[in-house]
């Protein structure tokens, strides 16, 4: 299992988490999503790596940015 560690800025309540972790958890072979609303840190479990630009394209479909 790999785990990759990004930042999402934008997020301001648990309503924000929640649409961070649906928009992501899509992301095809993404197994889990953990986001901290405090750090604003998105934590993502999956088999193989997953493509930086296909999070960061989540993210934004869930309206927040990735940091880096």
């Amino acid at each position: 299992m790999t785990e990759q560690t990004w930042t999402v800025t934008g997020m301001t309540c648990q309503h924000c988490v929640a649409s961070v972790t649906e928009e992501v958890g899509e992301v095809p072979g993404v197994r889990e999503v953990a986001v901290d609303l405090a750090s604003g840190a998105l934590t993502v479990r999956s088999d193989a790596p997953v493509a930086p630009d296909a999070v960061r394209a989540a993210v934004e479909e869930a309206g927040y940015q990735l940091v880096g």
